[in-house]
């Protein structure tokens, strides 16, 4: 939900036993033969990881040709009680994997002839219909399993709940939260949890079932996955065998709220153990069979496996639904999730039969993660080293690729919006006629496509019509497509302006705290501008004490609600934009009656003037002035 755990460079997490053994590592792989091997791997990589980090509970299995390699827990499910973790009874939060029990719904729905993939999705919605934006360009669910219906993300104060009497219908809840359709469908990806719940309505309208309800009779029964539902808050049977949700201060852990994904359900609301996981693995990997009993037809499963669309044909995309991960001496699919507390993996190497599955909680459950999951892959089936040599005219065209990126998956219209300056990548050249992507070095092996340098990421750069650099994706997460930024919205054009600006507003109360005297000396008109002065300092810096302290005391709750106090901060962007309008009005007659001690003075008003200009344009571009959320 909240993340997907993409390749990366994970050996600064890992314990030194897990670096000697990556450091070092012998020519022959990792062998699935040797279970006491991979257990000591696994071990090496979660054990001091998850004590180091804070996480409680966790739990990793491994299989093969539907035997299990491995299948163990780490932690305890209930630390109070000192209940460990049953992998095949503990039930963990595996996010965003829940999306691929919705596609297989509805996938099984198209079997049957019920619905289309290429029809308009407001076919199958009788409660409220996707607006139409783009007249002649509906949003199918074609578009919806690979993430491609053209709608913006966002998630603040409603996304992941702790209270369940905010839990509503499903279809209220599509309908309430929205997102603003911001591309034409099938242009750009962007990963939306909205597109998989609202997918999973249209199961239930088809149906004539709630989802959950439908799920449980056509995929979990069918399967046996006694172990897993997507009931929320849990039938008590299951409650008991939940690995609880901990935090971790002052020394100790402490248990917190259920997480309720209920309103966004099928994208995220499954509670599983791995061996119900094992289960639903087995069936994919057996051509939508799992013993004698049939899910999907064999060639449904295949389309969900295939490449039903990606950027680029030197580059890994998507099935229908599934994701397909980066070549890593192995060919990967599944899905990632994350909640507040649970970080999982989900993956499927076909050809070889291998099913993994991984889930940690608490504070460090993402670190752990990323310690295990991609170092594992490597290990078993070690990626050819490759000779990167840069190419030596490269440095004639690093130009077009340099500059500031953001996903598409961001907020536009709302106040989210703001995350897309302050995540975006910086691109650089380099003067080894490399390219640097978000601090790391990259080489050009073809065109428009580079590949890391000490690591096996890649990027493939997008170009426009006119041959400019528009975007980029990176190599097997095509649901995160990026677009070059226009220099307003980066943080190397904004954060100098934004510095500057207060620093001016500041400038204001010193001068009032200093020069109180001359002000209330001062004639009326001057102590008129003076003042205007002062209200917009007062303004600005209110919004930004109040906003910034809302986040920070928040920042584990931004997903449940949006506090209180932000809602209060976002009066003062209004303030501060009437102030503005006012102050232009001040300086204009600052200048125009000679007001003030000297032509200086007067230059002062002006400075104030465009400070609060740009702050307002600043509070209005990113969706600052108004209450621009949804809850």
């Amino acid at each position: 939900m909240v993340t997907l755990i993409g390749r990366s460079v994970f050996l600064t997490a890992i314990t030194s036993v897990l670096l000697v053994t990556l450091i070092n590592r012998p020519a022959q792989a990792l062998s699935l033969d040797n279970p006491e091997a991979i257990e000591a791997f696994v071990d090496a990589a979660v054990i001091s990881n998850m004590r180091n980090n804070h996480s409680a509970s966790g739990v990793v299995l491994i299989a093969k040709d539907g035997e299990v390699i491995l299948s163990k827990g780490y932690g305890y499910q209930d630390i109070e009680e000192r209940i460990p973790v049953d992998p095949d009874k503990t039930l963990f939060r595996p996010g965003s994997i829940s999306k691929l029990f919705t596609w297989i719904a509805a996938l099984q729905l198209e079997e049957q002839g019920k619905l289309s993939l290429d029809a308009d999705i407001n076919e199958y919605l009788t409660q409220f219909e996707v607006a139409d934006t783009w007249p002649g360009q509906p949003v199918t669910l074609r578009h919806l399993m690979t993430h491609r219906g053209g709608f913006e993300d966002g998630g603040a104060g409603y996304l992941i709940l702790d209270q369940p009497e905010l839990i509503m219908p499903l279809a209220e809840a599509m309908e309430r939260f929205q997102p603003t359709r911001i591309n034409p469908p099938g242009e750009h990806t962007a990963y939306s949890n909205w597109g998989t719940a609202v997918t999973g309505l249209i199961v239930a309208n088809i149906s004539g079932m709630p989802f959950e309800d439908y799920v449980q009779r056509n995929i979990l029964d069918i399967l046996g996955m006694e172990y897993a539902t997507f009931v929320e808050p849990l039938p008590p049977k299951l409650a008991e065998v939940m690995s609880k949700r901990y935090g971790y201060g002052g020394g100790r852990y402490y248990e917190r709220p259920f997480e309720i994904i209920t309103n966004f359900g099928p994208a995220g609301a499954l509670s599983a153990s791995a061996g119900a996981m094992k289960a639903f693995g087995d069936m994919l990997l057996n051509g939508g069979e799992y013993q004698g009993r049939r899910i999907l037809k064999a060639e449904t499963v295949d389309r969900f496996f295939a490449n039903e669309f990606s950027h680029d044909p030197r580059t890994k995309g998507m099935g229908l639904g599934a994701l397909q991960y980066p070549y890593a001496g192995v060919d990967v699919v599944g899905h990632d999730g994350g909640t507040v507390s649970y970080k999982s993996h989900f993956g499927l190497a076909r050809e070889e039969g291998l099913m993994v599955f991984t889930s940690f909680t608490g504070p460090g459950a993402g670190t752990v993660g990323r310690a295990l999951v991609w170092p594992l892959y490597d290990a078993l089936y070690p990626p050819e080293p490759e000779d990167l040599t840069p190419p030596d005219d490269f440095s004639e065209r690093a130009h077009l690729y340099e500059g500031t990126y953001h996903s598409w998956r961001r907020s536009f219209t709302k106040i989210e919006s703001l995350q897309r300056m302050l995540a975006g990548i910086e691109v650089r050249a380099t003067a080894e006629n490399t390219l640097m992507i978000g601090g790391k070095e990259f080489v050009e092996v073809d065109q428009h496509l580079f590949h890391e340098k000490d690591g096996g990421r890649r990027y493939v750069f997008q170009a426009d019509e006119d041959g400019g650099i528009s975007g980029y994706i990176m190599d097997g997460i095509a649901v995160a497509q990026n677009f070059k930024a226009p220099f307003y919205e980066t943080k190397g054009f904004n954060q100098p302006l934004l510095f500057i600006a207060y620093a001016v507003l500041v400038g204001v109360f010193l001068r009032w705290a200093y020069q109180w005297s001359v002000i209330k000396a001062a004639p009326k008109e001057e102590r008129r501008a003076a003042l205007a002065s002062l209200f917009v300092a007062a303004a600005n810096w209110l919004f930004l004490v109040l906003a910034t302290y809302a986040l920070v005391a928040n920042q584990e709750r931004l997903l449940h609600e949006v506090p209180t106090l932000a809602k209060i901060a976002l009066v003062f962007p209004i303030l501060a934009a009437l102030g503005a309008i006012y102050h232009i009005y001040q300086s204009y007659m600052v200048w125009r009656l000679q007001l003030g001690a000297s032509t200086l003075s007067r230059c002062r008003y002006s400075v104030v003037t465009l400070s609060a200009v740009y702050l307002v344009w600043f509070y209005n571009h990113w969706n600052l002035v108004g209450f621009n959320y949804l809850v």
